[in-house]
């Protein structure tokens, strides 16, 4: 099937706000007190089919620490979230927790988080008590918003000989750039998104030659998450 439009961009990511040390110094009550679950799968990551559509990216961020959410999904305004959990049971939890991305909706025995195995089993102290939080199934636990600068998205619909194989993200007002990472198949990340406006450059490359292209349309400064944005141009590279 063709396109007429060749180079889409869906960010499915959030661009979010970091916690200073300042306001976590004032602040006396940050965390709330609940409980969490987590994934009975079979393996650590979380689900591909998660509600907030990030796909099998969703099983992967953040290193597979990830979490389904049930009133702090908010209709999928929480996707992309994060939020420090720690258990509360100093038998087993480490202080320090784990950081998880909410990519999911869901809930379980009156719970707010259902943790993938690898984030349930990273809020213990050791392999061990891993174990015995694991063999408990649901914990008590208190979390709060925990905010990296995070942006990712992916590119749809590229076709022609040629592949992508490096990414700059540029702010349109001053024309710094930056190349970003790619995090997975046809997912690029950076920790460290600029501000404003933003524009891309893909560097499409095969065997014999390399050719940068700068769409024409920007993604604009109020994008929001799950959206998609035309680049404008047709690639027939």
């Amino acid at each position: 099937m063709a396109f007429s439009q060749l180079s889409l961009l869906s960010l499915f990511a959030s661009f979010l706000l970091t916690q200073t040390p300042g306001d976590a110094a004032t602040c006396s009550d940050c965390f709330t007190r609940s409980r969490a679950a987590y994934y009975p799968n079979s393996d650590e990551n979380g689900t591909e089919t998660g509600r907030c559509g990030y796909g099998t990216f969703g099983a992967t961020i953040n290193g597979g620490n990830v979490s389904a959410a049930s009133d702090l999904y908010r209709d999928g305004v929480g996707c992309g979230a994060c939020y420090q959990v720690r258990c509360t049971n100093s038998n087993y939890c480490s202080d320090k927790g784990a950081t998880v991305v909410i990519t999911d909706h869901g809930s379980s025995d009156r719970t707010d988080f259902i943790l993938s195995r690898r984030a349930f089993s990273r809020i213990a102290q050791t392999t061990d008590a891993a174990a015995s939080l694991l063999a408990l199934g649901v914990v008590d636990i208190e979390y709060r918003r925990n905010n990296p600068h995070y942006l990712a998205f992916i590119i749809w619909h590229q076709q022609g000989k040629k592949d992508i194989t490096a990414v700059q993200l540029c702010e349109t007002q001053n024309f710094v750039c930056k190349l970003i990472d790619r995090s997975y198949g046809a997912v690029w990340t950076t920790t460290s998104p600029p501000r404003g406006p933003l524009s891309l450059r893909m560097l499409f490359s095969d065997d014999d030659e390399e050719t940068w292209l700068i769409p024409v349309n920007n993604i604009p400064e109020d994008w929001k998450p799950g959206n998609t944005y035309d680049s404008g141009v047709q690639v027939n590279l």
